[in-house]
C-alpha cells in the first residue's frame, strides 16, 4: 500500500523507537519526541511498538490512501479527520481505498502520532527507520515530508481494518500531559546557589521559541551557580537538564547530543517525557522533586498497564 502527501504540514516526520546502541560513536538516539503515544497507536493498528509512524508537530499533514487501512492517532489533539469525519485522539479507524486523512488544526498538545497498518516502510539506517533532520539520515531522505511524497507500508495483519476499527485507548492508560513534571536529582544539583535550588522547584518555567527535538531552552527565574565550576562532559540522557553558563536551563530531547559538559540539575521521570513532549512554545512547565526510587516504580507501574493493554489486544477478535 502506497501513501501519497498532498499536504505536508510544519513538521512531519518518519519516527520509531529509536536507533539505539550507536550513541558511543556520538549518533544520538532519536525516535519519538513521546514514545508511548507512538507505542500506543502503534498497537490500536495492529503493529508491533516500535513500528514507524509518522510525528506530525502542531500543524498537520493531508495523506492519501490507495489501498483500504487502519489508522491509529494518539498523542496531540490535531483534530484528525477520515474523509471528513472526526477522528479522536487514542483510536483506531478504518481508511477505504482512495480515502484521506488529515488534520484540522491544534486543539491540545504538541505532537501527534500516526500509526498505519503495517508500519511506515522506509530503508533503517543504523537500525532504525528514525528522522535525525540534523545529520539528515533516517526516514524518508532524512528530511520532513513535503507534498508529492509517496510512503509504503509494510503488509497489516489480515482482517485488521475489520477487527480494529472503533477501538480505543482507555483515558486511564493514555500518558498524562499536564501538571508537574517530576524531576530527579542531578549530579550538580548542590552547584546551585541554595535559593536557585529552591526556585528549581518553586518557579515557574516556559518554553522558548528556541527549543526543537534536540531540546527544549526554558525561560525563567536566573539559576545560580555557588561558583565557578568546569567540569569534563559526560553522558547524557533523554530529559537532562543542563545549565548552560549565564543561560536559561535546556531540557535535552529526543535528538539530544550524546555527551555535554554543563552542570546536570536533574533528569525528568521517564514517566513524564511524554507530557514535556507535548508543550509548546510559550506554555508553563513546573519541576517537582522525585526520587530515583519512585520514579522506577512509576516507570514499572506504567509498562504493566501498557502490557496489559498489549494482551487484551492480541487476545480479542
Amino acid at each position: 500500500m502506497s501513501i501519497r502527501v498532498l499536504r505536508a504540514g510544519l513538521l512531519t516526520t518518519v519516527q520509531d523507537l529509536g536507533r539505539r546502541g550507536h550513541q558511543r560513536d556520538g549518533v544520538p538516539v532519536s525516535g519519538a519526541m513521546d514514545p508511548v503515544a507512538l507505542r500506543l497507536a502503534n498497537l490500536l493498528a495492529g503493529n508491533d511498538e516500535g513500528a514507524a509512524g509518522l510525528e506530525v508537530t502542531l500543524d498537520g499533514p493531508r495523506l492519501a490512501f490507495d489501498a483500504e487501512a487502519i489508522v491509529a492517532v494518539g498523542g496531540a489533539d490535531l483534530q484528525a479527520r477520515v474523509d471528513g469525519r472526526r477522528l479522536r485522539p487514542w483510536r483506531a479507524a478504518r481508511v477505504p481505498a482512495g480515502g484521506t486523512l488529515e488534520f484540522g488544526g491544534w486543539r491540545a498538545g504538541c505532537r501527534a502520532y500516526v500509526a498505519v497498518g503495517g508500519g511506515i516502510d522506509v530503508a533503517p539506517v543504523l537500525g532504525s527507520r528514525s528522522t535525525y533532520l540534523l545529520a539528515r539520515f533516517g526516514g524518508l531522505a532524512g528530511r520532513p515530508l513535503r507534498r508529492g511524497d509517496v510512503l509504503s507500508t509494510g503488509p497489516q495483519r489480515p482482517g485488521s481494518s475489520a477487527t480494529l476499527a472503533g477501538r480505543a485507548i482507555a483515558p486511564s492508560a493514555r500518558p498524562a500531559y499536564g501538571g508537574p513534571v517530576r524531576l530527579i536529582p542531578g549530579a550538580h544539583l548542590d552547584l546551585l546557589t541554595p535559593d536557585a535550588r529552591a526556585r528549581l522547584f518553586d518557579a515557574e518555567f516556559r518554553v522558548t521559541p528556541k527549543s526543537d527535538r534536540m531540546g527544549y531552552r526554558l525561560a525563567g527565574p536566573p539559576l545560580a551557580l555557588a561558583a565557578p565550576v568546569e567540569l569534563l562532559s559526560a553522558g547524557v540522557a533523554f530529559g537532562t537538564v543542563q545549565l548552560p553558563p549565564g543561560a536559561d536551563p535546556i531540557v535535552l530531547m529526543a535528538d539530544r547530543q550524546t555527551t555535554g559538559g554543563y552542570p546536570r540539575l536533574g533528569e525528568v521521570a521517564t514517566v513524564d517525557l511524554p507530557a514535556m513532549a507535548q508543550l509548546r512554545p510559550g506554555d508553563a512547565v513546573r519541576f517537582a522533586p522525585i526520587s530515583l526510587g519512585e520514579a522506577q516504580a512509576l516507570y514499572l507501574e506504567r509498562e504493566r498497564t501498557i502490557a496489559a493493554l498489549r494482551r487484551a489486544l492480541l487476545l480479542s477478535p
